[in-house]
């Protein structure tokens, strides 16, 4: 079983920018697709962004193409995702997610417990 854990939340102005990072135990990750979703207040969980296992193929969700990136680096067993740009409607907790493929509509295989990001306007 993979454990992820997320990190890098916190409060920042619009237009500002966060990088969020996920460490992955209990298993390598260079063999998975993983991503970032996000659950803002009174709304249901959204996809954010995804990337391949290899860092070859990434997708972003129509609200944050331009201003958001992920990355990995399998040898540190970290996904990242840099943040530019923010707006307020980014607030939301964001987690780190095992996907089972690089889509919007992924199932889930594993998820970390979230790290809360502000953005005050």
């Amino acid at each position: 079983q993979v454990q992820l854990v997320e990190s890098g939340g916190g409060l920042v102005q619009a237009g500002g920018s966060l990088r969020l990072s996920c460490v992955a135990s209990g298993r390598t990750l260079k063999n998975y697709h993983m991503g970032w979703l996000r659950q803002a207040p009174g709304k249901e969980r959204e996809f954010v962004a995804a990337i391949s296992w290899s860092g070859d193929f990434t997708l972003y969700a129509d609200s944050v193409k331009g201003r958001y990136t992920i990355s990995r680096d399998n040898a540190k067993n970290t996904v990242y995702l840099q943040m530019n740009s923010l707006k307020s409607e980014d607030t939301a907790v964001y987690y780190c997610a095992v996907l089972k493929y690089v889509s919007a509509h992924s199932p889930v295989d594993a998820w970390g417990q979230g790290t809360q990001v502000t953005v005050s306007s």
